[in-house]
C-alpha cells in the first residue's frame, strides 16, 4: 500500500524577482535547522546558483521543481521522498508569482502547498498591505498562508509594514537589512556557494537576526506516494568522468541521481586544477564560468591534451554550455582578450555585455525527446551544421543547436537527464 506523509511545507514567492527570496529561504532553512529540525528545500524551475546557497542553509541536497521540465508526476514524487524524513519543506520560487508559464502559483496550485509571500518592504509602508493583499487574491487556487517583511529599517518600520496586513493575513516573519550579510551576485546570478568563504557566518547571522511571527504556524501538506519506477541499469560498471570545479559546477543533483539509479560509476576532476583525468569510459562536461578563469584553463595543457585523447578514442562526451565552449577553439571575454580553448568544436565563442538566451528547451535526439533549458551570456561563432535544433514551449525565439560528431554530443541547452533516461544511457554508453 502507498503510504502518505504529512510534512509542514511552504513555497516561498514574491511580486517579482530580486524581492531577496533566496536569502529569505535560506535563513528560514539555517534558522529551523538551528532549532533541531530536518529542512529540504526546493527550487522550482531551472537554476543551479540558487540551489548551491540553499543546500549549504539546509544541509541536504537541493532538487529542481517544474511542472514542464521536471513534470508534475516526478515533482509530486521528489517531495513524497523528502517528506519521509523531513521536518520542514521550503520551496523557492521563482521570478514573480504568478510570471512564466508554468508559473510558481501554478506549482502551488497543482501540488496544494501553500505560499509564503516575501516582500521588500525597504520603499514601502503601509503598500506593503496592499500588496500582499493583491497576491493572496489574485488567484482562488493560490493559497497565500503568511507574509514576510524582508529588508526592513527599523522596529517603526517593522510596525507599519506588519500592522498594514489584514487579519486573515498575518505576518510570518521579518528580516531586516543588513549588508554585511548580503548575498554576492554576478551576471547570471548569485555568485557560487563555493566562492563565498564566510557564507556560514552570513547565513547564521541572517538566522540570527530573523523575528518569527510568535504565532505563526508552519501550514502541513500531505504527500501522497505514488508508483516508482525502476530504472534498468543501462549503464552498469560505465565510468563517467564530470568535470566539477569552480569553472565547471552547473549539475543537477537529479542528473548525478539518475546515472547512479542506471548502475554508473561516478568520479570527478577538475580542468582547471587537476593534471591528468582519471580513468573513464565517458565524459561529462556541464556548464559553469570558463570565461571567468580563461588564463588557468588554457594554460592547463596536461588537461586540454587528456581530453582531446578521451575524444580521438572515440569515448563518449557531453558538454553542456560552458562545457561546450570550453572545447571551442577559443573563448573571448567581455574586455575583448581572447584566450585559446581545447579546439574539439571549430568556431570560437564571444562573450555579451548582456544574456543572449534565457528560455525552456525541448529537442529530439536519435528519436528521443529530452527537456532542459539554457540561459547565457554568449554567441558561439560556428560554422559546425547542428544534428538537431530545440523548440521552446512558451513561443520564445531562442532555438538551441545540438552538435554530434563522433561520440561528442555539444548545446548550450543543459539537459535534465531524468526527462529521458534512455537517451541519456545512449550517450554515455561506451
Amino acid at each position: 500500500m502507498n503510504q502518505t506523509h504529512e510534512c509542514a511545507a511552504l513555497v516561498i514567492a514574491a511580486p517579482a524577482s530580486g524581492q531577496g527570496k533566496t536569502t529569505v529561504t535560506a535563513t528560514l532553512a539555517r534558522h529551523y535547522r538551528q532549532q533541531g529540525k530536518r529542512v529540504r528545500v526546493f527550487k522550482v524551475g531551472p537554476d543551479f546558483l540558487d540551489p548551491m546557497i540553499l543546500q549549504q542553509a539546509s544541509g541536504n541536497p537541493v532538487y529542481q521543481l517544474d511542472l514542464w521540465m521536471v513534470g508534475e508526476q516526478q515533482s509530486r514524487q521528489l517531495l513524497t521522498d523528502a517528506a519521509a524524513d523531513a521536518d520542514l519543506i521550503l520551496i523557492e520560487g521563482v521570478m514573480g508569482l504568478f510570471d512564466g508559464n508554468p508559473s510558481t502559483a501554478d506549482l502551488s496550485a497543482s501540488l496544494n502547498i501553500p505560499v509564503l509571500a516575501v516582500i521588500d518592504g525597504s520603499a514601502m509602508a503601509q503598500t506593503f498591505g496592499a500588496l500582499a493583499y493583491g497576491l493572496a487574491h489574485y488567484r482562488d487556487d493560490v493559497k497565500v498562508a503568511g507574509v514576510v517583511a524582508n529588508r526592513t529599517a527599523s522596529q517603526r518600520h517593522q510596525d507599519m509594514l506588519t500592522e498594514s496586513l489584514s487579519e486573515t493575513l498575518p505576518w510570518f516573519a521579518v528580516l531586516p537589512r543588513n549588508v554585511d550579510a548580503a548575498l554576492p551576485s554576478r551576471h547570471l546570478g548569485l555568485v557560487q556557494a563555493e566562492e563565498i568563504t564566510d557564507l556560514d557566518q552570513r547565513l547564521s547571522l541572517l538566522a540570527n537576526q530573523l523575528v518569527i511571527n510568535p504565532k505563526a504556524i508552519l501550514p502541513k501538506s500531505q504527500f501522497p506516494a505514488g508508483e516508482k519506477s525502476i530504472l534498468p541499469r543501462l549503464l552498469n560498471n560505465v565510468r563517467i568522468a564530470i568535470a566539477k570545479d569552480a569553472a565547471f559546477s552547473f549539475i543537477y543533483q537529479a542528473n548525478l541521481d539518475l546515472l547512479q539509479a542506471m548502475g554508473a560509476e561516478l568520479t570527478f576532476f577538475s580542468p582547471l586544477n587537476d593534471d591528468v583525468m582519471p580513468e573513464a569510459d565517458c565524459m561529462y562536461l556541464p556548464g559553469g564560468y570558463p570565461e571567468l578563469y580563461l588564463d588557468g584553463l588554457s594554460k592547463n595543457t596536461s588537461m586540454i591534451n587528456a581530453i582531446k585523447q578521451h575524444y580521438n578514442t572515440k569515448k563518449p562526451i557531453l558538454a553542456e554550455c560552458g562545457g561546450m565552449l570550453y572545447l571551442t577553439e577559443s573563448i573571448t571575454d567581455k574586455k575583448g582578450i581572447p584566450a585559446n580553448m581545447i579546439g574539439l568544436i571549430s568556431g570560437n565563442t564571444v562573450m555579451q555585455s548582456r544574456f543572449s538566451a534565457l528560455a525552456l528547451q525541448e529537442v529530439s535526439l536519435n528519436n528521443h525527446l529530452v527537456r532542459g533549458h539554457t540561459y547565457h551570456h554568449s554567441i558561439l561563432e560556428t560554422s559546425t551544421e547542428p544534428e538537431a535544433i530545440a523548440t521552446n514551449p512558451n513561443g520564445n525565439h531562442t532555438h538551441e543547436a545540438v552538435y554530434q560528431k563522433n561520440r561528442l554530443t555539444a548545446s548550450y541547452i543543459h539537459f535534465y537527464f531524468p526527462s529521458n533516461p534512455s537517451l541519456i544511457a545512449e550517450l554515455f554508453s561506451p
